[in-house]
């Protein structure tokens, strides 16, 4: 039996007649037709004209690419031809007001892993739908400071040797895949499951020495792999490109953890809440995994403002669930080895 394609997907995913589900529906369309062209922008590399040239900072501070302008200016462009009130972008630092009579808020993060343009890895675009709230002309930031609960849909593209949408209107993790052969997306993995357990992790080691005691004693528990109170051997993985570790993590199970730690603005993590980490938590939750900032559901967060940052450990569940012990509860990693015996609480 042949694979679905997404618009197979969306039209079955629209049912009865719905303000909102039309909406939904109409702009992931939209979305699809941005990213293609972002794609063989990508694919052109440093011949192209838009690729890995430095514009300057943000509003947030952190280096744009001229990618991310342009991967921005076509997902607003896009956009404005979508049922959509209002578009928040990482790249921008108010929303822009589109139709004040439109149901939907997209929060984008145009270009993820921008840092890795230049060495072809794994980049891609994050967004998150959420419902329009208030009046979009007279605070449009207040659409965006809803909790990651009431998102309608979340996905991601990541442009690698296919480019694929992830993508989670509340019914499972589903991924699609560009056929060129047949000029459309086409579903290659049918609601994703994260195994609970794993035996990989992805985080930054260059900073274990400004991480908190409980991150650091997570790690080093990992790393005295059989010999140690996991009594397991794991892998490390990190890509610096928040796409190709979710999609690693969805394939195959694993754990993320980009924490807060002692440098200077990093108290609060690196990842964005609102067009980061919401919609990576929404798409990991309906894998049956789970996304909390190191202690609190990420998707219980509600948000204080557009860019605020916040720490982010995501994966299969019972690893995430382990994670926030060793925060919450240090008096059961005060005992050090050799007295595993002593630490059952963390034994798989």
């Amino acid at each position: 039996m042949p694979a679905a394609t997404l618009d197979a997907f969306l039209n079955s995913y629209l049912g009865p007649p719905d303000e909102l589900r039309s909406a939904v529906v109409a702009t992931i369309r939209q979305l699809t037709q941005a990213a293609t062209k972002i794609r063989n922008t990508i694919n052109q590399g440093v011949l192209g004209t838009a690729f890995a040239g430095t514009r300057g900072a943000n509003a947030d501070g952190d280096i744009q690419k001229d990618l991310d302008i342009f991967a921005d200016d076509i997902f607003l462009d896009a956009m404005r031809h979508a049922p959509v009130a209002l578009y928040a972008s990482e790249e921008l630092e108010q929303p822009v007001l589109l139709d004040r009579q439109a149901p939907l808020a997209i929060a984008i993060d145009p270009l993820d892993g921008s840092s890795n343009i230049d060495t072809n890895v794994s980049i891609g675009t994050i967004f998150s739908l959420l419902p329009a709230t208030g009046a979009p002309d007279g605070n449009p930031a207040a659409s965006f400071l809803q909790a990651g609960v009431n998102q309608l849909g979340a996905g991601f593209f990541i442009y690698g040797p296919q480019l694929a949408l992830v993508l989670s209107l509340g019914s499972g993790t589903h991924v699609f895949v560009l056929s060129t052969r047949l000029g459309t997306f086409v579903q290659a993995y049918e609601s994703r499951i994260i195994p609970q357990r794993t035996q990989e992790f992805a985080i930054n080691a260059a900073n274990y020495r400004h991480w908190d005691e409980a991150v650091r004693l997570y790690i080093d528990d990992c790393l005295e792999g059989t010999e140690g109170p996991r009594e397991k051997d794991f892998n490390m993985r990190w890509i610096a490109s928040l796409v190709a570790d979710c999609y690693r993590i969805l394939m195959r199970g694993g754990v993320f953890l980009y924490p807060g730690d002692k440098r200077k603005g990093y108290r609060q993590g690196r990842l964005r809440l609102v067009y980061e980490a919401n919609p990576i938590a929404y798409l990991i939750e309906q894998a049956a995994g789970a996304a909390t900032d190191t202690i609190t559901r990420i998707l219980e967060i509600e948000p204080e403002s557009l860019h605020q940052r916040v720490p982010m450990v995501f994966g299969s569940a019972r690893e995430v669930a382990r994670i926030t012990r060793y925060h919450t509860e240090p008096s059961a990693i005060g005992e050090r080895a050799p007295l595993f015996s002593r630490r059952g609480l963390f034994r798989a």
